[in-house]
């Protein structure tokens, strides 16, 4: 070997080397978040509680973008231990039980007192980061009678209804539960009474609800908060929550650290900064949802119009995870005859 080739070779194995360091040092700098699309998109909130997180922990905040909380838990289920995630974001509460028995959660260290949602909060793997309500929207100058009720959308022959799947969607599994809430064993009655006039199952929110603002649909099943998005970002206030007399079913949206987290530390500080207005204060007008606990950034003024529940229904959550796919079952028999 000449020198000048012996000089060049060994040049390059130490600038290969100078580039793994980096990468590791990188690597080890870097705080990955499992999420939902919308959340990590231009529009959501993500962006911007990326923007403060790196502020106070000197890192670099790396979302992977899925397509749904039920996806985030699938891809956790399919990865193991071997999973390249330090945080989950974006489960509910529904969801919570069968995260658990992964056994792949880390417990959290988050004083979560000052937390407010339904029920209360007092969960040793999870951290709640918004809250809200599912309901069915409405365009007020188009529908001309609105239901008052779940009960008046599932007797409706006229009422043109969207809503998502609940295997792949997180209001689909909540429309699921709220009907399991309501009509308990009859369930499958009602589930094949508003069969007959619905227009499609999307297998997301996003599908469902632009179809919706298409006109294709009468009602859409989305969140009680959805209004508030048109009223703020577009100055439309057409769009409104129907009423639900039996009562709202809730969500409250929550994060995980994984047990094998491959930046502990990071995600320890993370799960900590879901509770500080860096996060909580871009989940109204991002994620348009509510706050879990009191900002120094008020609400905008249209959360105080919002359709409010005169009842808060709930099934149990160890409930929830045991019969779930029955009843998802249930529903599938009950729509397809």
């Amino acid at each position: 070997m000449r020198f000048t080739s012996f000089f060049s070779f060994s040049a390059t194995i130490l600038a290969t080397s100078l580039l793994a360091t980096t990468a590791i040092a990188d690597k080890s700098n870097t705080l990955t978040v499992y999420t939902y699309d919308s959340f990590s998109s231009d529009w959501g909130p993500g962006p911007k509680i990326k923007e403060d997180f790196e502020k106070v922990c000197a890192c670099e905040l790396k979302y992977v973008g899925l397509d749904s909380s039920v996806g985030i838990l699938s891809r956790i289920q399919l990865e193991g231990a071997s999973s390249k995630a330090d945080v989950l974001l974006g489960l509910d509460v529904n969801l919570m039980a069968s995260a658990e028995k992964t056994g792949l959660l880390a417990t959290h260290t988050v004083n979560t007192e000052k937390v407010t949602v339904p029920n209360g909060w007092n969960n040793p793997y999870f951290v709640p980061f918004d809250q809200g309500y599912f309901a069915f929207i409405y365009d007020t100058e188009k529908l001309q009678t609105v239901p008052t009720s779940l009960n008046d959308i599932v007797e409706s022959q006229d009422l043109r209804v969207i809503y998502q799947d609940p295997r792949t969607s997180t209001p689909g599994l909540g429309l699921l539960l709220w009907m399991k809430s309501v009509y308990g064993d009859k369930a499958d009655e009602a589930w094949e009474k508003l069969s007959s006039h619905t227009v499609t199952v999307t297998k997301g929110w996003y599908d469902g609800y632009s179809l919706f603002l298409k006109g294709e649909a009468d009602v859409v099943l989305s969140y009680t908060t959805s209004p508030a998005y048109h009223m703020v970002a577009e100055g439309v206030n057409k769009y409104q929550a129907a009423p639900a007399s039996e009562g709202f079913y809730p969500q409250v949206e929550v994060a995980a650290q994984l047990k094998n987290a491959p930046n502990p530390e990071l995600a320890g500080q993370f799960m900590s900064f879901i509770l500080e207005d860096g996060f909580q204060s871009h989940v109204a007008t991002g994620n348009w949802m509510f706050p879990v606990v009191e900002t120094t950034t008020p609400l905008p003024e249209a959360f105080s119009s919002l359709e409010q529940p005169t009842k808060v229904l709930s099934l149990p959550v160890e409930d929830v995870s045991m019969n779930r796919s029955v009843w998802v079952d249930e529903w599938l028999e009950a729509t397809t005859r």
